[in-house]
């Protein structure tokens, strides 16, 4: 069954890029000249994804209105011939179909994949965390398809971390299948030292089957009251089995402040329009230093 809807998860608070994400939802924050999250939608877009579902909260409009058609702007793009920006916006608006669902309450990751049930239905999904960009030559979430084609089973990304850094993380542990493929056996959320010797950690990319949403609802809350999704994932993965992909780019956490810096160093250096100009300015930059 192929995949063909996305869920994206946009309700959190941004705590941490206070104080720039308290009147400005963080996924709002540009990586050169466009949002985070519109780096998100194109990857989804580019893996052949035909609809969006935003899990937002209060205060998240501004997501919702970069996706939409402004009938203003358009026209003053236009009045004043600048009609190569205004196709760029109307291009934006059409990107892809977009459905928002509401999370009224911080219940978490898992809570918030759960509301977006009715829309998807009986069918595997694919879920991206705002926080996450990947820059590769062939989108994340498109390889992540190609391996789901094959094997008709939840998938969820990996990316090999050093050992002291896995209790930040879902750690997965398993046995290869092939070449950056591995059958899931156990998983662990944050484990404390000594407890793994797994260096697999998840990052925020999944294809997930529609079993997930029961396992979810049934999932009790745990630390602040939150429904884990780590948990409900081990249960779908003993229910009808699930792989890790170790897949091929660079990860970047735009949700800190130094993996921020970095994604927009990344991206600029490959952007167009100012990747020869800013490549330059780093050198002399790193001359002083």
């Amino acid at each position: 069954m192929k995949v063909r809807k996305a869920v994206i998860p946009v309700a959190g608070l941004g705590t941490r890029f206070l104080p720039a994400s308290k009147a400005i939802p963080k996924e709002m924050l540009t990586i050169v000249d466009r949002p985070t999250i519109q780096y998100i939608v194109e990857e989804v877009v580019a893996s052949g994804i035909e609809q969006i579902i935003f899990i937002t909260s209060s205060g998240k409009s501004a997501i919702e209105n970069h996706f939409d058609y402004d009938f203003a702007l358009d026209h003053a793009l236009t009045d004043k011939g600048k009609t190569r920006l205004a196709e760029e916006m109307n291009h934006i608006s059409n990107l892809i179909d977009v459905v928002s669902v509401r999370q009224k309450k911080p219940m978490g990751l898992g809570h918030a994949i759960w509301m977006a049930r009715d829309v998807v239905g009986n069918e595997p999904f694919a879920v991206l965390l705002g926080d996450d960009l990947v820059l590769s030559e062939q989108p994340c979430l498109k390889q992540m398809t190609n391996l789901f084609n094959e094997v008709q089973e939840s998938v969820v990304a990996i990316q090999r971390v050093p050992a002291e850094e896995t209790y930040q993380y879902g750690i997965v542990e398993g046995t290869p299948t092939s070449t950056r493929v591995h059958k899931i056996e156990r998983m662990v959320e944050k484990p404390a030292p000594g407890t793994t010797r797994s260096d697999m950690a998840i990052i925020g990319r999944y294809i997930l089957q529609p079993d997930i949403f029961d396992i979810l609802g049934k999932t009790t809350p745990g630390h602040g009251g939150e429904i884990q999704l780590t948990d409900a994932l081990l249960a779908l993965a003993n229910k009808r089995g699930m792989y890790a992909y170790e897949f091929e780019g660079t990860r970047f956490d735009a949700g800190d402040k130094m993996g921020y810096l970095k994604a927009i160093i990344a991206f600029a250096l490959r952007h167009p329009d100012v990747c020869e100009n800013f490549s330059d300015h780093i050198k002399e930059v790193a001359k002083t230093l």
